[in-house]
């Protein structure tokens, strides 16, 4: 009997344990793709996370290869869409970008991370 309850137990805490580790809010996918070469300049980045995420405790910066910021300083999450992070582009030249950022999950927790975009010259 004691045996059954330790197993029984041990098995919630791995659940409880387990499932803790599934609630932030990663990146998901991006368009511009992650590591992508586009051909033409992006009007807006976007970023789809894991969960919804809370627009006050979170940011998206787009910079060029030389640290500056490029993007229009407009980064908001979709409407309709609280896990969708849009950020309006200005042209962009040919080059190479990223894309850094931190976010936080409607559940309190925070990730980060930053990809490279690059967008290949016209020929």
């Amino acid at each position: 009997m004691k045996k059954t309850i330790v197993t029984l137990l041990s098995g919630a805490l791995l659940l409880v344990l387990s499932s803790t580790g599934w609630a932030h809010a990663f990146l998901d996918h991006a368009e511009p793709a992650v590591g992508s070469e586009v051909k033409q300049a992006p009007s807006v980045v976007k970023l789809w996370f894991t969960q919804n995420l809370e627009p006050a405790f979170s940011a998206v910066e787009v910079q060029d290869a030389q640290g500056k910021v490029v993007e229009k300083v407009d980064a908001h999450l979709d409407a309709q869409n609280k896990s969708l992070f849009l950020v309006s582009m200005p042209s962009l030249p040919a080059g190479s970008y990223t894309v850094i950022w931190h976010v936080v999950s409607v559940d309190t927790h925070k990730t980060q991370g930053r990809f490279k975009f690059t967008i290949k010259p016209q020929h």
